[in-house]
């Protein structure tokens, strides 16, 4: 059976430490940063950790459904889904995951696009 990307790259604790990288830059972000400035970041890491961990064939599962809920209030706009992608492209490749894991890693962000950017009034 072929290895997952999460277990490639030690489970749990390296995409701790990725998630907590991508963080840094995100609280940095003039595009996305202040969507953070009431959050529990703990808590948001800990999540994150789990959404990141199932997209790389990790034991977490979090619903599309559930995702839809926890972001339909936020407002999120394709530019700043954009934003996230580009600063977790550097948190991946900070801890060195080969370009092709990252790829990987970034085509599974993608495909929750639709459920996580708010929906335009038509």
């Amino acid at each position: 059976m072929a290895q997952s990307l999460f277990e490639k790259y030690g489970g749990f604790k390296t995409v701790s430490r990725i998630i907590m990288t991508f963080y840094e830059m995100v609280l940095d972000s003039d595009q996305i940063g202040d969507h953070f400035d009431d959050v529990d970041m703990a808590r948001l890491i800990d999540h994150q950790t789990k959404f990141v961990s199932s997209l790389m064939g990790g034991p977490a599962s979090i619903s599309d459904e559930r995702l839809e809920a926890v972001h339909r209030h936020l407002g999120i706009s394709h530019a700043d889904f954009d934003e996230v992608v580009v600063l977790l492209r550097a948190a991946l490749s900070a801890h060195r995951m080969a370009e092709d894991d990252i790829l990987q890693t970034l085509d599974a962000v993608e495909s929750k696009r639709a459920i996580i950017v708010a929906r335009e009034a038509a």
